[in-house]
């Protein structure tokens, strides 16, 4: 079964997240160039900087892009400059895994400090059961976006869990609902 843990309940979300197999939005070792140049040399090199110079929209003649290979030095304008450091930037980065739909589907079980009002309890500890979650209910959408962009931080996917799918799945508390713990684990 898989589990995850961290010192707040986004960090356990994320590991537990990782524990389902799923790699985040990630960049290849190999983009490593720095000038425009070198960037554009790179990406004439395989279909997917080809692919990836045509979506950010260089439209120059062959001549044109001849004469750039040929000369480093060249005097090239801003925007087409802009335009392959996006290029570059697009081909470098891979996808995400999306966010599988076992994991939307989980039986959240968390275990560590949970307060909603005045009721605080270390959840699944000294006779307390675990604070249980059915994500089916949740809605993902805002978690699924983040996860895309790369932008699922810990804070972010705390807050959102919290909103979209512990609030869906069974209301909003006393008084919202709270994580102050140091530690959590979630299976």
């Amino acid at each position: 079964m898989p589990r995850g843990q961290g010192n707040t309940l986004g960090a356990a979300l994320n590991s537990l997240l990782a524990a389902f197999g799923v790699k985040p939005k990630g960049r290849l070792a190999s983009y490593r160039a720095r000038t425009w140049h070198a960037r554009l040399v790179h990406l004439t090199q395989t279909h997917r900087g080809y692919a990836a110079l045509e979506e950010a929209g260089l439209h120059v003649t062959h001549a044109t892009l001849m004469k750039w290979l040929a000369d480093d030095e060249y005097n090239v304008r801003r925007s087409y400059r802009d335009v392959i450091a996006r290029a570059y930037e697009a081909a470098a980065t891979t996808p995400p895994d999306p966010v599988p739909q076992a994991f939307k589907d989980h039986q959240f079980e968390i275990r560590g400090v949970v307060r909603t009002g005045d009721d605080e309890r270390d959840r699944g500890a000294g006779g307390s059961a675990p604070l249980r979650i059915d994500g089916r209910n949740g809605h993902w959408t805002s978690i699924e976006g983040m996860w895309r962009e790369g932008e699922l931080s810990d804070a972010a996917f705390e807050d959102d869990f919290i909103d979209f799918v512990i609030c869906d799945d069974i209301g909003e508390g006393t008084d919202g609902w709270d994580f102050p713990g140091g530690r959590y684990v979630i299976t």
